[in-house]
């Protein structure tokens, strides 16, 4: 095998031949684990199975996080900070969610194994931070889920607004979304295949739609160009400091960043489900390589050809419906006098609300999981049947979408909406952890003398890449209530902020009740319970023929 796709050689540990005072050393490293309340070597209790095949994941990458955010959320963004303005904040945060990608997806060709990042920093950095970053994890994804039941409840309101239907829809759903996961992986695996499919056909779709109507070639035949740049012009303001217009802008734009960031969150997905993907260490690196391009064709672009189509001070763009009604391209191509398209788009977004509560789902329970597996959740979590499904971590979690009956509730709402907005800094909070997490097994390896360019995935920019997701989730979690300054509300303070303290009190709590304590770069552990190069992959079959050699490129 070449260098780039072997692991380094089995550790002292392994080594039959190991010497004296390696052994000494290697007891010592497991009197500090006794002492840190922290078993690694949980092989013999995972029992989910390597179900997802190579299609799957890649599918699962390429389109993972291509839902609501992007195809609504967009025109909110469009709104809030202009053309220029949403293109350059839907930038910066790409270049945070791709730091972050890499840095999990360098640590998951490394240990391919259940638990993910929140087992890594419970592994190299301290056993409470991943204590406190697995249940924070655990909670703004599972609060996610009945927020996609919501909103695929409005996007079926586009065809019946009868609001009085609002329930049954809600308990379809939200059984749907529990069922599709009870089925197991590799039923999850096929479904996200499919969806990810009409997701990538109507993002192709609306951004070629979006170039002809642009270029005049729709109806009316109206050649818009970059004639909504010019006027109203590239940046809208927050209207926070109207008598300041250039910081009114720049707030505009930083009142976008949350926006976007909520677009890109699920990108881990592939990296949480390795421990059930076929070959898991090639099909991870192949994900996340291909990532980069994925970020500027569908996003960049995407965000790009949102500002040419619909002025940001466009009173439909205004709308509270939730439904495909408020997106950019509906309004263009209804303007334009195409008919029929506005309905396709609203399936396929519905779709894709659907399918974002089934990943939030499924991440979520096997986080859980995880955490039950290591001692950091109730034990009955860890229970899985013969087929592989950690079902007792999927049912608990799936009983978090039954949380979207309080939406038809109008006297329950605003609980509901402080949930959510309660998880809003949680996904900076994992991002953040996956950073800090890295540059502590980057630092480990390079103690321990471990050539990380012996993975089968590493980035020559980390860890570099590391330290820039830091930095900007810092930044993006002291800036994602700034509105609240401006007209100050107690409720209003709270709910942009109190997951700050909330993290640190479960943080400080593990580690005072557990006497955890920050591992040295020479205790890190690289290999117990870390299954071979071996022992994961598979052999890569070369494709026989054309037909072949295109499957491989796009999957």
């Amino acid at each position: 095998m070449s260098s780039d796709t072997t692991l380094p050689p089995s550790p002292p540990p392994y080594d039959e031949k190991r010497d004296a005072s390696s052994l000494e050393k290697g007891k010592e490293e497991v009197e500090v684990q006794a002492k840190n309340g922290y078993q690694f070597d949980t092989l013999d209790l995972d029992q989910v199975q390597r179900k997802l095949k190579q299609r799957h994941v890649q599918m699962i990458a390429i389109a993972g996080t291509i839902g609501t955010g992007l195809f609504l959320g967009s025109g909110h963004a469009l709104q809030a900070a202009g053309p220029l303005g949403a293109l350059i904040a839907y930038g910066l945060v790409s270049t945070v969610a791709y730091a972050s990608l890499c840095a999990l997806g360098e640590m998951t060709s490394h240990a391919p194994i259940s638990g993910t990042f929140p087992h890594y920093a419970s592994r190299w950095v301290d056993p409470a931070y991943g204590f406190a970053l697995g249940w924070n994890y655990f909670y703004s994804n599972a609060i996610s889920i009945p927020v996609e039941v919501s909103a695929s409840c409005i996007l079926i309101s586009f065809w019946d607004p009868d609001m009085s239907h609002q329930a049954i829809y809600t308990a379809v759903l939200a059984c749907m979304m529990c069922v599709g996961n009870v089925f197991g992986v590799k039923w999850f695996g096929e479904s996200e295949f499919i969806f990810s499919i009409i997701k990538l056909l109507l993002i192709t779709g609306l951004i070629i739609v979006g170039l002809v109507i642009d270029l005049g070639g729709g109806p009316d035949h109206d050649r818009r160009g970059f004639r909504y740049w010019r006027n109203p012009g590239p940046f809208a303001g927050a209207g926070l400091e109207p008598k300041h217009i250039p910081l009114d802008r720049f707030l505009g734009m930083v009142s976008v960043l949350v926006q976007a960031a909520f677009s890109f969150q699920g990108m881990e997905l592939v990296a949480i489900a390795a421990s059930e993907t076929e070959s898991p260490r090639r099909n991870i690196a192949k994900a996340v390589r291909r990532v980069f391009w994925r970020i500027v064709v569908f996003y960049m672009l995407g965000i790009l050809i949102t500002g040419m189509l619909v002025p940001y001070n466009d009173t439909s763009l205004m709308s509270t419906a939730g439904t495909a009604a408020a997106s950019p391209y509906v309004i263009a191509i209804t303007r334009s006098g195409i008919k029929v398209l506005p309905h396709i788009i609203n399936a396929c977004i519905f779709t894709s609300a659907f399918s974002a509560g089934n990943s939030f789902l499924f991440s979520s329970s096997r986080v859980l999981y995880g955490l039950a597996l290591r001692g950091q959740a109730p034990k009955i979590m860890s229970y899985c049947t013969k087929g592989g499904l950690p079902i007792v971590a999927v049912a608990f979690t799936g009983a978090f979408s039954f949380l979207s009956f309080m939406n038809v509730s109008s006297g329950s709402v605003t609980v509901f909406n402080w949930f959510v907005s309660l998880s809003t800094v949680g996904g900076f909070l994992c991002w953040m952890g996956m950073n800090v997490t890295y540059v502590r097994f980057y630092q480990g390896m390079k103690a321990q003398g471990i050539d990380r360019k012996q993975l089968v995935y590493h980035s020559n920019l980390q860890p570099w890449l590391a330290y820039w997701g830091i930095f900007w989730t810092t930044i993006f979690i002291l800036v994602n209530g700034f509105e609240c300054f401006w007209d100050f509300t107690a409720s209003s303070f709270l709910t942009a902020y109190i997951n700050i303290p909330l993290f640190l009190a479960v943080y400080l709590g593990w580690k005072i009740y557990k006497r955890t304590r920050f591992w040295k770069a020479e205790e890190m552990d690289f290999w117990t319970g870390i299954p071979t190069l071996e022992e994961t992959e598979t052999p890569e079959r070369q494709p026989a023929n054309l037909g072949e050699r295109i499957f491989d490129i796009v999957f």
